[in-house]
């Protein structure tokens, strides 16, 4: 298998000099009747604590974007909202994401000191029109101690279990103890009435931590989590990690390598059982957002496409590390993509380049073999 780019450009460009939001992560959905529908992050920086989301939409397969509106422009000097869009199975869209508490205009929401995110809370709503009307923002309740980074989308399967993962942080309070050491699925079976939760990725050294987690369901009914695998302390990074569920989300096989040394990723299901790991890369390869298709065992995850998709100018706006401890330095990131017809993919990411900010698109063709070949 091969990607060929088909197109790319921005999908929202903040102007130099301008006061206005810069746009961000963008996370995109197809409906039944063909249209794109996401959610764009909009802030003034990376850190600061007065993130919003901007319902997007597109008719033409990404190549041009309207914006529908703020989501929830009432809660915008109240909380700073983070996260992503997802459709479930009988159309229904979901937001899944994190909000937090603004209380000095400014402020950031990350602290150096203890490598934390300020106290947050899991957040759920849903659209039962394509994203044009919202629910209002239900509260997960918080299964564990710490603040919780919420990178990927809410999996709703076929039989209507709703999963969500998160990665446990500090917060700003130095002598509260996180168990950092895992990733966390929350699961309700009664559409979001309860919730239980449960380890998805547990790691053996205390001192490594995750990030950027996602979960999907593979079209086999098997659940597919992955992570960025770390030790902040060391500033090590380790190959990103992977489990399998076979019981819809209650256990969780052991954690195990991907074999890929990415950073944050996302995940995509494909229709004949595969799936897209969309990945984010600094340190260990040529700098620039890459993508692989996989067939995960419980023994392997199973690569058999590995590819650049989108070569970045500049991996870190100053010359930093690239280490997940300096993300607020980093010049692109928090990529995902979506799954069109007729093979076609449309990938998404926020960038700081010496050619523009903003959000930015690469449409690709999956080409078989023989294909690629031609």
């Amino acid at each position: 298998m091969k990607f060929k780019t088909i197109d790319e450009g921005f999908i929202a460009q903040h102007q130099s000099g301008s006061s206005a939001d810069i746009p961000g992560t963008a996370r995109c959905v197809l409906t039944a009747k063909g249209e794109l529908v996401g959610c764009c992050l909009l802030s003034r920086g990376l850190g600061r604590n007065d993130m919003k989301q901007m319902i997007i939409r597109s008719q033409d397969g990404g190549k041009s974007w309207r914006k529908q509106g703020l989501l929830w422009p009432y809660l915008q000097d109240a909380y700073s909202i983070f996260g992503s869009i997802s459709r479930a199975p009988d159309g229904e869209c979901f937001f899944y994401g994190t909000r937090t508490k603004i209380e000095t205009p400014g402020e950031s929401f990350w602290s150096e000191a203890t490598q934390g995110l300020k106290q947050n809370e899991i957040i759920w709503a849903s659209s039962k029109d394509d994203g044009l009307t919202w629910t209002d923002p239900a509260v997960i309740p918080m299964p564990i101690p710490g603040s919780a980074e919420v990178a990927g989308a809410m999996c709703v399967t076929r039989n209507k279990i709703w999963l969500g993962s998160y990665a446990p942080y500090n917060t700003f309070d130095s002598a509260l103890r996180v168990a950092r050491n895992q990733v966390v699925v929350v699961r309700s079976s009664d559409q979001g009435l309860s919730w239980s939760h449960t380890p998805m990725l547990r790691f053996d050294d205390v001192n490594t931590s995750a990030a950027e987690t996602w979960v999907i369901e593979l079209t086999d009914g098997r659940l597919l989590g992955t992570a960025w695998h770390l030790n902040p302390s060391r500033g090590t990074d380790y190959p990103n990690v992977y489990s399998l569920s076979l019981d819809k989300g209650l256990t969780w096989q052991p954690a195990r390598s991907t074999g890929i040394m990415g950073q944050s990723a996302a995940l995509a299901p494909l229709p004949d059982g595969r799936a897209l790991f969309i990945y984010n890369q600094r340190k260990h390869g040529e700098v620039g957002v890459w993508l692989a298709a996989v067939k995960p065992t419980e023994s392997d995850f199973g690569i058999e496409a590995n590819e650049i998709i989108w070569k970045a100018q500049t991996g870190t706006q100053g010359g930093s590390s690239g280490l997940h401890t300096e993300w607020t330095d980093f010049s692109f990131g928090e990529p995902s993509i979506t799954v069109l017809p007729d093979n076609i993919l449309l990938a998404a990411l926020w960038c700081n380049q010496p050619g523009g900010q903003g959000t930015y698109y690469v449409k690709l063709k999956m080409l078989n073999d023989e294909q690629a070949d031609l």
